[in-house]
């Protein structure tokens, strides 16, 4: 859903886009977002620049302003090579996909050496699995059960993650954040 009217949601619904100092999101997936309350504290204590606005006002007795849907951060954050090794993450690399049937629902993770044959809990060892596939494959070397990843596992970058992220939109886009983010979507009318 991509969303051109700030004006029919409540607030708690208008979060800001975040962009590194060179203007790309922080993340894809999730989708680097604040809460309008973080956005709107961080412009006043002068952290982020607003790139662009909502259609909507908020006001105290004192001020008012228009609420920001896009900003970016004055110091640039160097993004770390490779990302920190999580289930998600693991899932994420293989793109919601069991590597061994192409099933994605209902997702493990799978030591492809067992942990009891001297498989370690790497990047490079473990694969995202579909329970049944796991279940099939126990404790079993890829040898001896036929059952071999489709794709080997391997170490991500931080930058082969973000391009995986971009596979998976969020159910919610504004207008505004079109122009930063790299999704094939169609604006409702």
């Amino acid at each position: 859903m991509i969303a051109s009217n700030a004006l029919d949601l409540p607030l708690e619904k208008c979060p800001a886009l975040v962009l590194n100092a060179d203007y790309r999101p922080l993340s894809y997936y999730p989708l680097s977002l604040w809460s309008w309350q973080d956005a709107v504290r961080d412009v006043f204590l002068d952290r982020v620049n607003i790139v662009s606005e909502y259609d909507r006002i908020i006001r105290s007795p004192s001020f008012s302003m228009k609420l920001p849907s896009v900003i970016s951060l004055k110091s640039f954050i160097k993004p770390s090579e490779y990302p920190n090794f999580t289930r998600f993450n693991v899932f994420l690399r293989d793109k919601f996909t069991c590597l061994y049937c192409g099933a994605n629902k209902n997702l493990t993770f799978d030591h492809v050496v067992p942990k009891s044959k001297g498989g370690q809990t790497s990047w490079e060892n473990v694969a995202s699995a579909c329970s049944t596939c796991n279940v099939k494959k126990g404790g079993k070397l890829p040898s001896q059960c036929g059952m071999y990843p489709k794709i080997k596992p391997y170490k991500p970058t931080e930058e082969q993650l973000h391009k995986n992220g971009r596979n998976f939109p969020p159910n919610f886009l504004h207008k505004s954040w079109l122009d930063y983010l790299y999704w094939d979507v169609k604006l409702e009318n």
